[in-house]
């Protein structure tokens, strides 16, 4: 299980356009997902120990994001012939067990990670209102395991500074996590 970190954030580059199955039995398009002041695009799994140790943190900071206008999505690209914990099924479930609170994606084709150039899992992408990057960073310093309660919640910072401004922080500290298990060939 290879450890990633996401490259640094290109201010401005535009969020691709999608158009993906989701764990509720609708298809969801990148515009549905967004809010009125900006999208957070979320690359994660369900087998992943980074994801796994975010969980909890990760509907808790959705869920004030949205309160702010940030729509935001969740995409699993990963291949389940390999990682039978990331299928589709498996979404559903872990989706309804942590009560996630955004639509749960589901990228057969890897596409989509391609096309947001997504490495790992967790990997986070957060755009403004024009859909122009300005996040690419961490959650906050959880790893495998989760960080003590009181940590920085960098994302959430980050995407409220791009509620409120339109601009992500010049500063940002990379994601790091599993890597996406790409299909063969």
């Amino acid at each position: 299980m290879a450890s990633l970190q996401t490259p640094v954030c290109a201010f401005d580059t535009p969020a691709p356009d999608f158009t993906l199955p989701g764990v509720d039995g609708r298809v969801w398009t990148r515009d549905q997902c967004r809010g009125e002041r900006g999208l957070l695009v979320m690359f994660i799994c369900n087998h992943c120990p980074y994801v796994q140790a975010v969980r909890e943190r990760l509907v808790r900071d959705v869920r004030d994001l949205q309160a702010l206008g940030i729509g935001c999505v969740a995409i699993m690209s990963n291949d389940p012939a390999d990682y039978p914990e990331d299928s589709f099924q498996d979404m559903q479930r872990v989706a309804r067990e942590f009560g996630y609170p955004f639509p749960y994606l589901y990228d057969e084709t890897q596409g989509v990670a391609r096309a947001y150039g997504a490495v790992c899992t967790p990997d986070f992408f957060g755009y403004n209102a024009a859909l122009g990057l300005q996040y690419r960073g961490r959650l906050d310093e959880s790893r495998k395991e989760a960080a003590a309660p009181d940590v920085r919640r960098d994302l959430f910072e980050a995407m409220r500074e791009v509620a409120q401004t339109g601009r992500g922080p010049a500063q940002q500290s990379p994601s790091m996590g599993c890597s996406i298990k790409w299909r063969a060939g």
